[in-house]
């Protein structure tokens, strides 16, 4: 719990409005409603991952449930926990890894929508372990003793890096792991201030067009279809508004259906909220927007959650997912 809230205050310092649609919640931070319009926080990572909403935003379908989404962004899912949880947020992106850890320990998170989940190709997913143009790193097991980036430290892409180490017969223990926001990692694994990074799209286009390799696929490494991350909200907001929970669910489900079945709108629209160059979005690789979660696959990385000593308690999925 401790460690979940320290981080809030320097979360806030990090994030900055993206401004999808202006905010009429005032001073407090919570929902409000005007003219029968709901306007809700929401916080995001500014990745691929959350084309969906900002491609639902501009089609309408949260407007036509009568919801209007006020857009932060940060650098990852465990500084928007804490945010969710005091009500800075009504809504929330995390990764499956920081909600399973806020569960543990007792956090009141709910996940109420699927929001990612890999492609399950190995070489072909929106995840990868890059390393830069001419590295000795040729595999995943060449990363002992090496700095390796990873956006958030103790969490989903920790385990998943970990797991890919494993896999290729090293020990990741032995790996030095630095903390990073995702668009910082392709100019430091250019310079050489890192020796290997853990980045999703639109990052691992950007260092892939810099002439970096990719390594391995850590996430597809965890499970296949792992379901990566989630939309979530408190456990008292979902008790109070469950009828404003409802109508999130059926848009969200709604824009995750039309990403999946409209990539080329899913890469025109990440250019609005990304510094992603035009010339660099064509290779970017998409990850699956699927309705509902995996299981199998988020208790595959409960246990390696619990291998890598993330949870003080075994997270309860039952009353976690949704």
């Amino acid at each position: 719990m401790r460690r979940l809230f320290a981080g809030l205050a320097a979360g806030t310092l990090l994030l900055a409005t993206a401004g999808c649609g202006s905010s009429d919640s005032g001073a407090s931070g919570g929902s409000s409603s005007s003219g029968g319009v709901t306007t809700v926080e929401l916080g995001l990572i500014p990745i691929v991952d959350v084309a969906p909403v900002y491609l639902g935003v501009k089609q309408g379908f949260y407007e036509k449930r009568g919801l209007k989404l006020s857009i932060t962004t940060a650098q990852g899912g465990a500084a928007i926990v804490p945010g969710v949880v005091s009500g800075q947020f009504q809504f929330g992106f995390s990764n499956t890894t920081s909600l399973m850890v806020a569960q543990s320990n007792n956090v009141p998170v709910k996940a109420v929508s699927n929001g990612i989940a890999s492609t399950g190709v190995q070489g072909k997913d929106f995840g990868a372990i890059t390393v830069k143009k001419g590295s000795p790193i040729k595999s995943a097991k060449d990363l002992e003793g090496k700095k390796v980036a990873i956006n958030t430290l103790k969490n989903i892409n920790e385990t998943a890096v970990r797991e890919s180490v494993r896999k290729a017969g090293g020990d990741p223990d032995k790996v030095k792991f630095v903390e990073l926001a995702f668009d910082q990692m392709p100019a430091a694994l250019d310079s050489g201030q890192i020796d290997a990074a853990m980045v999703v799209e639109p990052a691992l286009a950007t260092v892939k067009s810099q002439g970096g390799v990719e390594i391995a696929s850590p996430l597809v490494d965890v499970a296949p279809n792992l379901t990566v991350a989630m939309y979530f909200t408190s456990t008292q907001y979902e008790q109070k508004n469950p009828d404003v929970v409802k109508r999130f669910q059926e848009a969200t489900a709604q824009s995750l259906a039309y990403a999946d079945s409209h990539p080329d709108e899913v890469r025109r629209i990440v250019t609005t909220y990304t510094k992603i160059p035009a010339s660099v979005l064509a290779q970017v690789t998409l990850p699956k927007w699927p309705a509902e979660a995996d299981r199998s696959s988020i208790e595959a990385l409960e246990k390696l959650g619990e291998q890598d000593k993330l949870f003080k308690a075994a997270p309860d999925l039952d009353k976690l997912l949704p």
